[in-house]
């Protein structure tokens, strides 16, 4: 075999930007996989994207080079054949480079194939948990019966969550970062009192954004609040606002372009994010960073955040949005708690371990 092969790290993930254009797919690993080019150029790194984009190519991605099997999320025998196509495409890698490990986001398919292709040519692999994936009941935790070392969680919540559900405790934590890099103007006026950033599906609870509008509105009449995102709840929640009257006060903006929602942030005094379940939303660092406070349900850190403020009760949130607001605007922060590229370090020291 020939040793000047160059060092490869190869990504596993069920989706991935199907151009450099496309920044509404997993901002979060898109920053990732960016600043890990960055900040290790002469590593070749090689995204294999299982279900999205609906194509299958390959292309170049900043520098990164992409392997899409357009698998679009479709039945049993269709998924399996995706994972064949993946399991050929390692073996060509490995044969081209030297592969320092196989990196897989979420404990899914992607993690199942790279569990056991690592196996078998003797290759370190490592799962970044990123959220819902340590929920109980998920078969693919069962089927790899992953050790700790071989888990990275998303945040303090996600080791407890999967050590409760699994009776296995990941030895790594690696939380998301920010970009500082993609912030404009960080002293933008604030013309919207609350912002809320998702998906709208049920487990992100975006009728209680409207509750907390519609009980914050006596207090503020002119209150303005927008919600960025889409999805499946977007109908309810437009009925729900009309119900209670604040088609005045709630805009839903639909889904936005990443550099759009950071504006939107930084215009922002509060995100209120009521997610039920969270592994570490990176909407809220980005929102700190912005100049926003963060009131959300759930706590990712074992450590206190400074302007995240953690609530347990509508009652609580009512309260605590309206301390932010009456804040004078002289005591304004912009909190960094995460910076990507010590974030890309750590996870280098992960495979270099």
């Amino acid at each position: 075999m020939d040793d000047n092969r160059k060092k490869a790290l190869l990504i596993l993930s069920p989706g991935f930007p199907e151009s450099e254009a496309d920044t509404t797919c997993l901002p979060p690993q898109q920053v990732f996989v960016r600043a890990l080019k960055a900040e290790n150029p002469e590593l070749h790194i090689t995204v294999l994207s299982f279900q999205y984009p609906f194509f299958a190519a390959e292309y170049d991605w900043h520098g990164v080079r992409v392997i899409s099997f357009g698998g679009r999320s479709r039945g049993k025998l269709f998924r399996l054949n995706i994972w064949l196509k993946v399991w050929r495409a390692l073996g060509l890698l490995s044969k081209e480079y030297q592969i320092m490990g196989l990196l897989s986001f979420w404990l899914g398919e992607c993690a199942l194939v790279g569990h056991y292709f690592a196996w078998i040519k003797n290759i370190k692999h490592r799962c970044w948990m990123l959220g819902q994936d340590a929920k109980a009941g998920n078969k693919y935790a069962k089927w790899i019966k992953p050790k700790g070392e071989e888990l990275i969680a998303l945040s303090d919540f996600i080791v407890r969550e999967f050590a409760k559900n699994y009776q296995v405790r990941p030895l790594n934590v690696i939380p998301v970062g920010i970009d500082t890099s993609l912030f404009a103007d960080l002293s933008a006026g604030k013309d919207i009192h609350i912002s809320g950033v998702g998906s709208l599906i049920p487990l992100k609870r975006f009728h209680l954004f409207i509750e907390a509008v519609a009980m914050l509105k006596q207090y503020y009449p002119d209150i303005k609040t927008v919600i960025c995102g889409d999805g499946p709840e977007k109908e309810k929640l437009l009925k729900q606002i009309k119900s209670k009257q604040l088609e005045s006060n709630i805009t839903i903006a639909g889904e936005l372009p990443h550099h759009e929602v950071l504006k939107m942030m930084q215009r922002s005094r509060v995100l209120f994010h009521p997610s039920e379940y969270e592994g570490f939303g990176a909407v809220c660092l980005e929102a700190l960073y912005a100049g926003a406070e963060v009131v959300s349900f759930v706590k990712p850190m074992d450590n206190s955040i400074t302007n995240w403020h953690i609530v347990n009760d509508m009652e609580e949130v009512g309260q605590t949005i309206r301390w932010v607001l009456d804040k004078p605007d002289l005591v304004r922060k912009n909190v960094l708690v995460y910076e990507i590229r010590d974030n890309v370090r750590k996870m280098m020291e992960v495979f270099e371990q």
